[in-house]
């Protein structure tokens, strides 16, 4: 059999009060916490298969990538002079070494089959094991931050809750996979990226723009899918120490291998920090965290995984994994201590009768529980749990030409809630087609779906792709898709603050893009234009749900990546405009809350034997904290340094500083970010 292939993945902010409270806000308020081995083995298919077997008549062949990584020359850590910066690297990445790899990696996401991932029509982006453990990131949100079109904030540093914006969308508009299962909450509609463990992912895909053609409801800015950690090779021990400032004590470890028979792979993790004053503090009604509690806010994260899957046969494949994350937090707020916890289940076979016909069958589970505890016995409470369930048949119609079509479904059930909604459960079930084809030097993707959601009814999406190779590496796509997103059960039944007449949002989104890939270097440029009607967000005059008539984001996305004279250069500047666009709403074109209107991320490492060194500088401009647009909070720039120093071929020691010039910032009003931090680890993995 052969080898896997080689190649190097709404409520806004943070709310501190409970479930319901009247100051709680989707928009506005805290939540309660709700191998650097070049050609590493990265099994496409998901059976051991190498990525022709099982998708023979679409992908070219792909070339063998190196891992890329990323550092960037000191500067003035302003906004401006951050996106200046990063403007001016980007045409020096041409300069690029002749020798150096091409930087081609896979992509299931985007098309939901594998595919490289210059072939991808909608942008994309895929960050490996290698790049993650590169990074020295401790957090997920931390390792996305910057990135091309996304916009992150966090109140209160390492375990708080983070809201994430994609493409200047609501950050419940992001649908977020872990194995392909949902894990939104079906309550709020969020992710709880901050209790993701990154110790426990192999690959994070970031697919931006409308995806509801192919994933159904929510996915009005884009995907984000997780894939956990997968071991390959002889079964051996893998493991990290660490600790650092502010208290934090990091480990990790597992066991894994297989063969080209099967896998399996078990992971622990362990995070605990004592945290900083998460809040600056007011004790003023409706002001800041409603609270003036100058201590530290700490935080800890205990998470479990498992993967395993076994080739019964050359045509037939089971695979199946599980990942738990139980974190603990304290913040400052009318609720200050909150448990959480997080587990994903997801099952997979494959029946591959012929190279012309792939079957796939998935079932998942999702549960998403958060118990909050506050002063004097107040507490609030929900669990939420998603069972789904998927067919997908990929045939090869022609050559270069592959028809997609599936059926989804889904239940969301509210198992429990101290805010008492009135409906605690409704059905989904959605089917899809898929077209994609190869005509010379065209390509083509086209997507259409319906969903029948118990509650609205049916919702038909589609999208339509175009990119043309001009030569030279040069090329062109054009892209237009729409997309929905069904209310919450938040959004309508809460008791404080849902409106049961909601409609589901629409959206509307034009994508334009060229780019150039040469031997180890690589540029592009993304602009798009989102419409979305009867957006929902929140209202503080009447702590009630609303819903925006019209709303509109404008953007442009500017990337590149190469490596020059030695150095491995990454840099990712994104523009965002989103605006309330409603005629004669007193809104009107005001900015919607808490999106930067910049971001900006220069990465670059350079290796120097067994020694190797790297820094990231990010940014990201001015925001709103509200929709009336009252509060700003100013732009900021950071720079972080890395090294990293291999003992043996398995032994390796780890030192970073974040935050080296010790900036203050937010990303959400009154909400404070840690200072200059360091960390000190020591890794062993067999290569």
């Amino acid at each position: 059999m052969p080898q896997p292939a080689t190649v190097p993945q709404a409520w806004e902010g943070a709310w501190t009060v409970a479930l319901g409270h009247p100051a709680a806000s989707p928009e506005t308020g805290p939540e309660a916490s709700g191998r650097d081995a070049v050609g590493m083995a990265l099994d496409v298919c998901g059976d051991g298969r190498d990525i022709g077997a099982c998708l023979p008549v679409v992908t070219p062949p792909l070339r063998c990538a190196g891992v890329r990584g990323t550092w960037s020359p000191p500067m003035k850590l302003q906004s401006r002079m951050l996106s200046l910066a990063v403007l001016a690297a980007l045409p020096a990445l041409a300069l690029a070494d002749d020798g150096a790899a091409d930087l081609d990696q896979v992509l299931v996401t985007a098309t939901r089959t594998p595919i490289a991932l210059q072939d991808s029509i909608a942008p994309a982006q895929v960050i490996d094991r290698a790049q993650i453990e590169s990074s020295q990131a401790t957090s997920l949100q931390e390792l996305l931050q910057g990135r091309a079109g996304i916009n992150l904030s966090n109140a209160g540093g390492l375990g708080k809750q983070s809201s994430l914006f994609l493409r200047g969308t609501n950050s419940s508009h992001t649908v977020v996979l872990v194995d392909g299962v949902r894990i939104n909450s079906a309550d709020l509609g969020l992710a709880m990226y901050q209790d993701l463990p990154l110790a426990q992912i192999e690959r994070v895909e970031i697919v931006r723009g409308p995806q509801s053609s192919l994933y159904g409801a929510d996915a009005i800015g884009g995907v984000i899918q997780i894939f956990t950690r997968r071991n390959q090779g002889d079964f051996a021990p893998h493991f990290q120490l660490g600790g650092g400032s502010n208290g934090l004590r990091e480990a990790s470890g597992g066991i894994g291998g297989g063969t080209e028979r099967g896998w399996f792979g078990a992971d622990i993790a362990y995070q605990h920090s004592d945290g900083i004053d998460a809040c600056r503090g007011s004790a003023t009604l409706f002001t800041g965290c409603f609270a003036d509690e100058p201590d530290r806010d700490g935080y800890r994260n205990l998470s479990k995984s498992l993967r395993g899957g076994y080739n019964l046969s050359d045509q037939w494949t089971v695979e199946g994994s599980a990942l738990r994350a139980d974190g603990k937090n304290h913040y400052d707020g009318y609720y200050n201590y909150s448990e959480t916890r997080q587990q994903v289940l997801a099952g997979k076979v494959r029946y591959t009768p012929s190279e012309q016909l792939t079957l796939t069958a998935n079932v998942g589970r999702s549960d998403n529980e958060s118990d909050n505890f506050g002063d004097f016995g107040a507490r609030g409470s929900a669990q939420t749990h998603r069972d789904s369930a998927s067919l997908q048949a990929d045939i090869g119609v022609a050559e270069g030409q592959l028809l997609s079509a599936g059926v989804d479904w889904s239940e969301d059930n509210l198992d429990g809630s101290s805010a008492g909604y009135l409906v605690d459960s409704r059905r989904n079930t959605g089917v899809f087609l898929q077209y994609q084809a190869r005509f010379g030097r065209h390509q083509l993707q086209a997507s259409a779906r319906n969903d029948d959601n118990q509650q609205f009814g049916n919702h038909a999406t589609g999208s339509l792709g175009w990119a043309m190779e001009l030569g030279h590496g040069l090329r062109v796509n054009a892209s237009y898709g729409t997309a929905f997103k069904a209310p919450t059960f938040s959004d309508l039944y809460d008791p404080w603050s849902g409106v049961p007449t909601l409609d589901p949002e629409k959206s509307k989104s034009a994508n334009l893009g060229i780019s150039q890939q040469g031997q180890g270097w690589r540029w592009g440029l993304d602009v798009y234009e989102t419409r979305i009607d009867d957006l929902i967000t929140y209202d503080a005059a009447t702590f009630r749900m609303q819903q925006v008539e019209k709303a509109r984001i404008r953007g442009a996305e500017l990337t590149g990546g190469a490596t020059v004279a030695g150095f491995d250069i990454n840099a990712q500047l994104s523009f965002t405009d989103p605006r309330n666009r409603t005629n004669g709403s007193a809104q009107f074109d005001n900015w919607l809350a808490r999106r930067a209107q910049q971001t900006a991320r220069l990465d670059i490492d350079r290796r120097f034997g067994d020694f190797r060194a790297g820094l990231t500088v990010q940014g990201a401009g001015k925001r709103y904290d509200d929709a009336a647009n009252a509060v700003k909070v100013g732009g900021y720039g950071t720079l972080d340094l890395r090294a990293e120093y291999a003992l043996t071929p398995a032994w390796s020691v780890l030192a970073r500083v974040a935050n080296v010039f010790d900036r203050e910032y937010e990303t959400v009003a009154w909400f404070n970010q840690p200072g200059r931090e360091y960390q000190l680890s020591v890794r062993y993995q067999p290569r």
